[in-house]
Formats: C-alpha cells, sequence, structure tokens
C-alpha cells in the first residue's frame, strides 16, 4: 500500500477507548515540533478530555459536508487534503464507510489516494474491524462488525504499533467516565466491554500481530538467502504416515510444545509416483487429535519423502522433528534406504527425535508373549531343542531300523510323535516343526520300501505320514498355546507381587520411602542401579540411590523420566526395552508421591519448628513487656513528683515514649500469634484520624491535615485503626526537619479510600521500602547519604493492624524528598 510514494502508519487497538487517537495524535505533535508539516485530516475526539487536549494546536484540515436524505454528515475533505499536501496526515478510523455521495466508499480507499500522492499517513483501527476476524469477533461479542477492512491492506502498512491496555485499566476508565456518557456506562461495562470480551479480543489482536511479525521475519531470511532456521519460537514439526503410532506422536509432540509454549505442526508427506493413492487409514483420527490439541495439519507432495520433510521443516523455520518407526518393511529399507536416517543426515540444525513405538504399559519381570506369534522360550532351551529334536528323529528312527520286521511304520511314527511332544514343550513351536518334518523325511527312509531312499513304494504309506503331520501339528500348535498361557500366568504373579510390594512400600512411609521403592524397583527390573537426580547449579546431584553406580546425567541412562520439582529417576544396568516396561508406569507414579509425601514432611517439620519458636518468642515478649510496666508505672509517678524542674518533662516525655515502645511490643507479639481480635465496622475516617492525632503525645501544630469531610465510611476496626495512624504519624513526625509540616491527605479510589501521611524527611531507597515495615530492618537515607536505622516497632505494628482489617499499607516516595505513606480501606457498603 505504501508503494506508491507515502508511508503507511497504522495504530492498532483491541477495543474502542485504549487510546489509539491520542497516541496517534501524540506523534503527531512530536513530529511537528521536530519541523514536520504535520495535519489532522480527521480526528474523532468523541468529546473526550484528554484526546482534545492532545489535539491541541495542530492544524486541523476543515470537514466536507455531505447531505443524505435530510442530513448534513461530516466526512474527510480528501481534496482540500490533496492540495495541502502535508508531509504527515493524521486520519483517524482506518475502516470508516463514507458517506453515500463521497469518492470513495470506504476511508481506506481515501487513504490510499494521500499515500500515492506522496503524503505520509498515520491512521487509527480496532482489531474487530479486520476481515478475517469478524466472525470471531461477532462469536465473542455478539455483535456484527458492518465496517470492515481487507486484512492485506493493514498488513502493507509499513508500521502497525499495537496500543495496548490491560481489561481491567480500560474496564476502569469506562466506569471513571472517561469514555462514554454515564447512562451508557453500566450498559456496556455489562455488554461489549465485558472483561472476558476485552481479554479475548486483546489476545486476538496480540496473535495476529505476531504473524505479521512472522511474516516479516520469513521474508527477511528469504531475501538473505539464510536457510537455518531461526529459534525465535520452537516448532515442533511431527511426521505422520497414517500408521497407529502417529498418535503417540502427535501426543508427544503436543505436550512438548505446551511445555516450551512452541507450536505442533503435523505433516504427511504424499508421494508424487503416478500410482493412485489411497488416504492411510489413520490420518484422519490424527488430524483430528492435531486440532483438539490446537495443532494444524499440512500436506505436501514429494517424490523423495525425507528431502520433502526436511524443505518444509526449513521453511517453516522448525526447531524439533519428531519421526516414529517407519511402516517399511526391511527389505524396502534395503532396497531404498531409510527415510529415519537421510532425514538425519540432511536435517542440519534440526532437532532431530525418533520415538520408540508405545508400548502398553511398561515392565521387565518374564518376558510376554508376542500376540499371534510363537511363546518366547530361553535362548538355551530353544537352540536345545532344535539340536536334539531332528538329531534325535534321526537317532531314534536309525536304532529301531533293524527292528522293521516286527515294528511297522505306524508304531515308529508313534515313537516320533511323543519326540516331537517333547521337543513342542522344551523350545516351541519352531523347533517342533523341524522335528516333525525331519520325522517324516526319517520314518519314510528307514521304514518305507524301497529302503534307505525317500521314495514311497507303497501307497497306503502315505495315509500314515500324513495324519503323523497332521497329529503332529496339532500337538505341537497345543503345546505352544499351554507354553503361552503358563508364561502369561507367570508373568501375571510376577506383576500381582511386585504391585503388592509397591503398595506396602507406599503404606509403609516412615522417611525411607524413596529408597525402598527405588530398591523394590531395582529388583523387580533386574538393574544395576536406580536413583533420583537433582540439577544443581554445575550439574546434577543424587538424592536417593539404590545399587550403582548411577549414571551422572539423566542423558546418559538408558531410561530417564521425571518426576516432580526438576528431580528425575534414572536407571541403569538392565533390559529397559519396549516389552520389559509396562510397571514403570505405577512405579514413576509412586516415586512421585513418595517424592512429594518427603517434601511435605521436611516442609511440616520445618513448620512444626517455626511455630514453636514464634510461640516461646511470643510468650518472652509478653513476659518482657509485662516486667517492664511495674518499673516505667514508679518512673512516671516520680517524674511527677518533681514538680517544675527542668527534667521532669524530658523524664515524662521518654517514659512515655518507653511504654508506647512496650505496647508495640505487645501488639506485635499478638499480631505474630494470630491473636489480635477485629470487629470490622463501618468508620468514619476522619473521626478516626482526630481521635488518633489527640492520643499522641505532645503538641501537633505541625501537622497539616487535608478535608476528611464527605468521605464514605470505611470497613475497620475503629480502635487497631487509630493505633496503626498514630504509629505512622510519630514516624513521620520523628523523621521531618525541624518546622517541617506532616501532611495528611485523603480520597477515594474506585471501591477504595486512601489515606496519605506525608512527611519531608529523607527519602525512603525503592529496595527498602518493604524492609521498613520489618521490626529494626527498615532503614532510611539520612543527611549526607548516611544509613540510619528506621522505627523499631511502630510500622511493623501499623502494617499488622491494617492487613487484619483487610487493607494494605505501603510507602512511596514523596516528590522533592521524604516518604508517603498510604493507607488504603475497603469502603463500607454497609
Amino acid at each position: 500500500m505504501a508503494a506508491g510514494g507515502g508511508t503507511l502508519r497504522v495504530y492498532l487497538g483491541a477495543a474502542p477507548g485504549v487510546g489509539k487517537t491520542y497516541a496517534m495524535l501524540a506523534e503527531g505533535r512530536r513530529l511537528r515540533a521536530g519541523g514536520l508539516d504535520v495535519v489532522v485530516a480527521l480526528a474523532e475526539t468523541y468529546g473526550r478530555r484528554g484526546t482534545e487536549e492532545q489535539l491541541g494546536d495542530l492544524p486541523v484540515v476543515p470537514r466536507r459536508a455531505v447531505h443524505y436524505r435530510g442530513m448534513a454528515l461530516t466526512e474527510m475533505d480528501l481534496d482540500a487534503v490533496l492540495a495541502r499536501h502535508p508531509a504527515l496526515a493524521l486520519v483517524d478510523e482506518l475502516a470508516h464507510t463514507n458517506a453515500p455521495g463521497s469518492r470513495n466508499t470506504k476511508r481506506w480507499q481515501d487513504v490510499r489516494e494521500l499515500l500515492r500522492a506522496g503524503v505520509d499517513v498515520a491512521t487509527t483501527l480496532n482489531i474487530q474491524h479486520l476481515e478475517s476476524l469478524s466472525d470471531v469477533v461477532e462469536q465473542i461479542t455478539g455483535i456484527v462488525q458492518r465496517e470492515q477492512i481487507p486484512d492485506a491492506v493493514v498488513r502493507a502498512a509499513d508500521r502497525i504499533e499495537l496500543v495496548d491496555l490491560s481489561p481491567e485499566a480500560l474496564r476502569t476508565r469506562m466506569a471513571q467516565g472517561e469514555l462514554y456518557p454515564s447512562d451508557r456506562i453500566d450498559v456496556a461495562l455489562d455488554n461489549y466491554f465485558r472483561a472476558g470480551n476485552l481479554g479475548a479480543l486483546r489476545e486476538l489482536a496480540l496473535l495476529w500481530l505476531a504473524d505479521r511479525v512472522e511474516e516479516e521475519l520469513a521474508d527477511y531470511r528469504a531475501r538473505h538467502g539464510i536457510r537455518a532456521p531461526w529459534e525465535t519460537k520452537e516448532r515442533i514439526l511431527v511426521a505422520l504416515n497414517g500408521t497407529r503410532q502417529g498418535e503417540h506422536l502427535v501426543r508427544r509432540g503436543a505436550r512438548t510444545a505446551a511445555r516450551v509454549h512452541g507450536d505442533l505442526i503435523g505433516v504427511h508427506v504424499r508421494t508424487d509416483d503416478g500410482a493412485i493413492q489411497h488416504e492411510p487409514p489413520g490420518l484422519a483420527a490424527q488430524r483430528a487429535l492435531l486440532r483438539e490439541l490446537h495443532g494444524s495439519y499440512v500436506e505436501i507432495g514429494g517424490t523423495d519423502v525425507a528431502r520433502t520433510l526436511v524443505d518444509f521443516a526449513r521453511t517453516e523455520s522448525a526447531t524439533q522433528i519428531l519421526l516414529g518407526p517407519t511402516g517399511r518393511s526391511r527389505l524396502r529399507e534395503l532396497l531404498t534406504g531409510s527415510v529415519i536416517n537421510r532425514v538425519i543426515r540432511m536435517a542440519g540444525p534440526i532437532d532431530i527425535r525418533v520415538l520408540p513405538p508405545p508400548s502398553p504399559e511398561q515392565t521387565a519381570l518374564p518376558r510376554a508373549p508376542r500376540p499371534r506369534r510363537p511363546a518366547r522360550v530361553p535362548a538355551r532351551r530353544w537352540w536345545t531343542a532344535w539340536l536334539l529334536g531332528p538329531l534325535g528323529a534321526l537317532a531314534v528312527a536309525a536304532a529301531l531300523s533293524p527292528l522293521r520286521g516286527s515294528l511297522g511304520l505306524s508304531e515308529i511314527l508313534l515313537c516320533l510323535l511323543l519326540l516331537v511332544a517333547g521337543v513342542a514343550g522344551l523350545g516351541g513351536l519352531a523347533p517342533a516343526a523341524g522335528t516333525t518334518l525331519t520325522s517324516v523325511l526319517a520314518a519314510d527312509y528307514f521304514f518305507t520300501t524301497p529302503w534307505h531312499s525317500l521314495v514311497v513304494g507303497q501307497g497306503a504309506d502315505l495315509a500314515p505320514l500324513g495324519v503323523f503331520l497332521c497329529v503332529a501339528g496339532i500337538i505341537s500348535h497345543l503345546i505352544d498355546g499351554l507354553t503361552r498361557r503358563s508364561q502369561e500366568a507367570a508373568r501375571a504373579r510376577a506383576e500381582a507381587q511386585a504391585l503388592i510390594r509397591l503398595a506396602g512400600e507406599t503404606v509403609r512411609g516412615e522417611g525411607r520411602t524413596l529408597r525402598r521403592l527405588l530398591s523394590e524397583l531395582r529388583r523387580a527390573f533386574r538393574l544395576e542401579a536406580a536413583g533420583i537426580l537433582a540439577p544443581t547449579g554445575a550439574g546434577w546431584r543424587p538424592v536417593a540411590s539404590s545399587g550403582g553406580p548411577l549414571p551422572a546425567r539423566p542423558q546418559d541412562a538408558p531410561f530417564a523420566a521425571e518426576l516432580g520439582q526438576g528431580t528425575v529417576l534414572v536407571l541403569a544396568g538392565g533390559p529397559i526395552d519396549e516389552e520389559n516396561t509396562r510397571l514403570l508406569g505405577p512405579f514413576v507414579t509412586q516415586l512421585r508421591l513418595a517424592e512429594e509425601h518427603e517434601r511435605l514432611t521436611r516442609e511440616a517439620a520445618a513448620a512444626q519448628s517455626l511455630a514453636r519458636t514464634d510461640a516461646l518468642h511470643t510468650t518472652l515478649l509478653e513476659a518482657l513487656a509485662h516486667d517492664l510496666r511495674g518499673p516505667l508505672a514508679a518512673i512516671r509517678e516520680a517524674a511527677a513528683r518533681l514538680d517544675a524542674a527542668p527534667e521532669a518533662e524530658t523524664i515524662a516525655a521518654e517514659t512515655e515514649r518507653l511504654n508506647h515502645s512496650v505496647a508495640n511490643l505487645l501488639d506485635l507479639s499478638r499480631l505474630r500469634a494470630g491473636r489480635v481480635p477485629v470487629a470490622l465496622r463501618p468508620t468514619s475516617l476522619g473521626e478516626v484520624l482526630h481521635a488518633a492525632v489527640a492520643s499522641l503525645p505532645g503538641t501537633w501544630a505541625e501537622l497539616a491535615l487535608g478535608p476528611t469531610t464527605g468521605l464514605p465510611p470505611v470497613e475497620a476496626d475503629p480502635g487497631l485503626l487509630e493505633r496503626a495512624l498514630a504509629n505512622v504519624l510519630v514516624n513521620a513526625r520523628a523523621w521531618s526537619p525541624p518546622g517541617a509540616a506532616v501532611r495528611v491527605d485523603t480520597g477515594t479510589v474506585a471501591d477504595r479510600v486512601h489515606l496519605r501521611v506525608i512527611d519531608r524527611g529523607p527519602g525512603i531507597a525503592p529496595e527498602e521500602r518493604e524492609r521498613i515495615f520489618q521490626p529494626l530492618r527498615g532503614r532510611r537515607t539520612g543527611p549526607g547519604g548516611a544509613r540510619e536505622t528506621g522505627t523499631g516497632f511502630g510500622l511493623a505494628v501499623a502494617k499488622g493492624f491494617v492487613e487484619a482489617m483487610r487493607g494494605e499499607l505501603s510507602v512511596e516516595g514523596t516528590p522533592g524528598g521524604g516518604a508517603t505513606f498510604v493507607f488504603s480501606l475497603r469502603r463500607s457498603d454497609r
């Protein structure tokens, strides 16, 4: 849009009232002060005082009157602005629809003419008027947006600035009458300006602007020939081939993207080999799962799957590619190569993660039989069966061959059938099949005519051999099934025993639960070591372990799983694979619970110790304060008998000061023990303030009280509030220079009433403003920059009293020097 000459700057806002026009006019005034020719082509102030003040002395081009159906409408005078030809024209509300009869239907078309004439334009726009978002905005707010502008017009701008304001701040502006007349405020707050609506519109604006930033970044990389990914944002690319492992990949990718606040993209590469392509059966479900997990799906074509995938990853600036098990056969991989290996070689700086196929739930124990496949037996038994079966069949047939005069073919086949059954029980189905074939050949060779040949001379001998094959096959299959059931039962018993032991260790929590669980885990999985590592600044340290040695880092372990609080479970020295890991899930869960239990136990012990210490501290303080009260009363009486002695006034003042400190000490101990009774009721702030001043020793001629009449009542305990005010006033006078007044101001902010105690003493550094309320820790900067101790217990007691009344007490810097203590109390609704 700016290619014709002028440049376009757009001030984008999430909703009306965020300050777009204000920001545009402020920038215009700044540029005009720098000597640039700036005019206001059109600005809508809507009577808002701040916006009208920003308009100030900026030159304004008069509007053009348009008469339509008996009404006089005003629009921007495009011809007058073109004739004036300023360096910068300020045009409000870019999406506005001009009155019928105007040269252009839309104001953005007027702006385009200004740009073509070489005039720079600054304009404003709300996110709700963008054409691509109109349906989303309507769904959020329930309001149809009549005025819309194509996204391409805004995206072509040379500069887009987001004028941002939080929903709470915008609603506050609305409630204070800064945007709409008072009769429209409640309706607006309950409809369009609901907090949820404003939050959603704000997120839309941020996301739309982020997309534009990404487009600019992609253009920059393309112009400069940059192919390596820039990790400005994590993008997780999941390669999908429609197999059942795809959903596992999508879920793992979604978890990774959620942890790093990145994007999830699912990619399916369709091979362009000229053949008719049928969609893999699982792809539709994987697309649906991607949408459910807030990911996007892309389907691309290419003759080379690996190269197409890597090129797409570079185009999208992907930082990780997740690959699963290939669906290709071993023969095809041998002929055409491995896609996974080629992706790894071509990926360059992109991280490649190859995930194993999902296993049902994980553990070792006895190996589980494979479904629809022969039962597994130990390797030694399998090789023994292969050695003894065929050789045994030959040996039996050869040994009985001298008796073929008395033993017929059927009898020898029964003997061999017994051997087949034994081999099936020993080594499984495969050795039994080999023994069966060997037995048939041996029986034919030794017991059918012609002798010592594999030719069956008599047709009657074929029937026994055929029956033998069938019976041997059935017996071998049945024995294999029995072996499978036996293995399943043994595995189930072992798993049940492991879970029973696991449950027992969980119930028996005695502070060594973690170590016991790790020992049980190591024993169940036949591991060399199992332990928990916690991160430190320099690396990792073991928290608990069983066996050894442990891997130094989780990356060095064959199996690692996150537990909590940054700790990681690591296993070493055992067969941790897809078939032995079904029980790892429950173990990991119990380890997480045990770790959390130990952490809570430590915290509870620390809290109990702290509570005992605090109780002892409170008891000592109360005893000390009680013991001090008697001597103080005696000193006060003795000072009163000194009559007019010069020292009498000093003794009385210091005694009163010490008595005040003792009272604060007792109040502080009650606050810490939670034994301060609070009776909240509507309270007049003016009455409490005057009572607090009257309760203080000495005269307070230097106190400057602001107006206290007309203030709404606050929710407070009058006695506690009076004590808190008195302590803060004493602190303010103690730090104020001689003759300097302590000022007290009051006012209301929304549903709060503020009381500010202002002194002109040494200021409080920002880093000390929280510590000033801690007994004997708060500090001020004294004359000459020296550090001086704060005011003991008074401010700590004041803050405790105010917070007990559900209020807030904070401190700020006073302009010109000094400190301002701010009481913030809730306005009473009763």
